[in-house]
């Protein structure tokens, strides 16, 4: 199989278990559990980044820019309209070789994209830092607290909010 091809049958893929992740979740309010695979696909697709190879100890692609490569965890996360303010992030990797962090909020009716966010590894380290939250201390961030450190890089007609 051909890169192309094979490009091609993992949109199929994708588009098939999207489609089977929420009709059970419609079924049954649960995520099916595929939502990494998928933020990362979507990632990758919508911001022209480069997957690393599976199981890439502290990222999950390559941005190539004039100055590097860059090298950034994806988080994603199904989130809906009537989504708790609650909602945390995955574990995000401590003292990875890692320069940004991108949470991509998908719909958690139909896992398509509705924002993502990118910040700084290093701002969200220095806020893992901070004392008083058990969450924290096990690399968990909540969705507003992610933003309040990160820009919106998609979808640009919102305008970039937060910072980098």
């Amino acid at each position: 199989m051909s890169e192309g091809e094979t490009a091609q049958r993992l949109r199929q893929i994708l588009a098939e278990a999207k489609l089977l992740a929420a009709e059970y979740y419609r079924l049954t309010g649960k995520p099916l559990g595929v939502t990494g695979e998928v933020a990362e696909y979507v990632v990758a697709e919508t911001l022209g980044l480069e997957l690393a190879p599976p199981r890439t100890a502290g990222y999950d692609a390559i941005r190539r820019t004039a100055n590097g490569e860059e090298r950034i965890q994806i988080k994603g996360r199904a989130y809906g309209e009537d989504a708790k303010p609650g909602q945390r992030l995955g574990t995000i990797k401590r003292g990875a070789p890692c320069d940004k962090v991108l949470l991509v909020l998908l719909d958690n009716r139909t896992l398509e994209p509705r924002e993502m966010w990118e910040a700084p590894y290093a701002a969200v380290e220095e806020r893992l830092a901070v004392p008083g939250s058990k969450a924290r201390a096990r690399g968990a961030l909540g969705v507003p607290e992610f933003k309040r450190l990160a820009l919106l890089v998609w979808p640009a007609s919102l305008g970039g909010q937060g910072r980098v």
